[in-house]
């Protein structure tokens, strides 16, 4: 299973979410990350990935690690990864659209879950609540539903 991340930028009760604009969860809000190069750890690809999609500048002493999840794609094998997800309350700059992602700040009350993977939903509240988890879950259709979840507080 290859091992992606995912970062999520919090801070005065809002999230930024970026509009993807083109591969993998296109057309969905998301926060920030994706794959890893050879020989990086995650928190290297999270910090680039950061960069690259959004333009804002990470220290790695600023990621806070909440949470692994563990995804299976029925249909869709080499889908499976397992993610680490991360809060970042700190950080320089402010993110610009780029060919990747267009962002975009929400309050906690108005997250558009429905323009958002399925899944997102029964984790997201804990890492806004700054509280560590681990979560497994397994979709059929391409990730539209979920077929069996996990979710566990730390």
């Amino acid at each position: 299973m290859r091992i992606t991340t995912l970062a999520m930028f919090v801070k005065d009760g809002k999230i930024l979410l970026g509009m993807k604009k083109r591969g993998f969860g296109r057309g969905k809000w998301n926060g920030y990350g994706g794959k890893l190069m050879e020989g990086e750890s995650p928190e290297q690809a999270v910090v680039r990935e950061i960069e690259e999609e959004s333009g804002i500048v990470v220290p790695v002493e600023n990621l806070n690690h909440l949470g692994t999840i563990d995804f299976f794609f029925t249909d869709k094998l080499d889908w499976d990864q397992q993610a680490m997800i991360y809060r970042i309350d700190q950080w320089e700059g402010e993110a610009v659209e780029t060919e990747e992602m267009k962002p975009q700040w929400y309050t906690f009350d108005e997250i558009p879950y429905a323009e958002m993977w399925v899944d997102d939903k029964h984790w997201l509240p804990h890492l806004l609540a700054n509280e560590s988890f681990t979560a497994e879950f397994h979709f059929d259709e391409d990730g539209k539903k979920i077929a069996k979840q996990i979710v566990i507080k730390k």
